[in-house]
C-alpha cells in the first residue's frame, strides 16, 4: 500500500502568518500533502490538534505519526525528507545565510507583528505605524536589499531560486500590501514577485473567500 500523504493542519487564511509559510513552501517545491484547515481560536481548533499533538499550535505537519509544531523545524524536517527540493540554497554559504535570515524572520520584528499583522482581506494604509515599526521594515529592506543585489543574475527571490527564506518573508509581503508601506524599488519588485507566485495566489483567494473576521476587522474590510 502506498504511505500516507503527510497532513498540514493551518489557521485561516486570512491572518495565520505561519501556516502560510509551511504551507506555501510545500506548495511551491511540489512537496506532495493534505491539508487540515481550522478557524483560529475555535473550540475544534483545540479539540482537534489535541488529538494529534502536544502543542495547539499552527502549522502542525504530521507525518507517518510524528508530529511538528514549529515552522522552522518543520522546514529542516522537509529539507532532510526532499533533500532534492530545494528547501534551502545548494551553496553551503548561502544556506547558513538563509537559515540565519529565517531565524531572524522567525524570532524578531515583533514590533511590525503586533503593530501590522496579516490580514489580507483588510486594506489599512498607514495604520500600525511608529518609529518602532519603522526600524522593523528598515531591517527587512536592508535584508530583501543586500539579497536580491546578490543574487539578481540567477533569480527573482532573496538567493535567485525560490526557497525557505522566501516563504519566510511571504506573509511580510502581504502585510506590506496590506498597510501600504512604502518600498524602494528592488524591494516592491521583490514583494510583487513573491505575491504573484501561483501558491500564494491559491492562498490569497482562498483568505479572501473565507468570509471569517475577527470581531476588530470590521471598519477595516475591504469595499466588495
Amino acid at each position: 500500500m502506498p504511505a500516507e500523504r503527510p497532513t498540514l493542519y493551518i489557521g485561516n487564511r486570512n491572518y495565520s502568518s505561519w501556516s502560510l509559510r509551511a504551507w506555501l513552501l510545500m506548495r511551491e517545491l511540489g512537496i506532495d500533502f493534505d491539508e487540515h484547515p481550522l478557524r483560529l481560536f475555535s473550540e475544534e481548533f483545540r479539540s482537534v490538534l489535541a488529538k494529534v499533538s502536544p502543542v495547539a499550535r499552527v502549522p502542525l505537519l504530521v507525518d507517518d505519526g510524528l508530529a511538528i509544531w514549529e515552522s522552522l523545524a518543520i522546514v529542516e524536517y522537509l529539507a532532510e525528507r526532499h533533500p532534492q527540493a530545494g528547501v534551502w540554497p545548494a551553496d553551503p554559504r548561502e544556506r547558513a545565510r538563509a537559515r540565519a535570515v529565517c531565524a531572524e524572520m522567525h524570532a524578531g520584528f515583533g514590533n511590525l507583528r503586533s503593530r501590522m499583522p496579516m490580514n489580507i482581506e483588510a486594506s489599512l494604509p498607514g495604520m500600525g505605524w511608529d518609529l518602532a515599526v519603522q526600524a522593523d521594515i528598515d531591517r527587512i529592506v536592508s535584508i530583501w536589499t543586500e539579497l536580491r543585489t546578490l543574487h539578481a543574475a540567477r533569480g527573482p527571490f532573496l538567493f535567485g531560486e525560490f526557497c525557505a527564506a522566501d516563504a519566510f518573508f511571504a506573509p511580510v509581503c502581504s502585510r506590506f500590501t496590506t498597510h501600504a508601506v512604502a518600498l524602494p524599488p528592488i524591494c516592491d519588485q521583490y514583494r510583487q514577485t513573491v505575491l504573484a507566485l501561483p501558491a500564494m495566489r491559491e492562498w490569497t483567494d482562498k483568505a479572501l473567500a473565507e468570509h471569517c473576521f475577527l470581531p476588530e476587522d470590521e471598519p477595516y474590510r475591504r469595499a466588495p
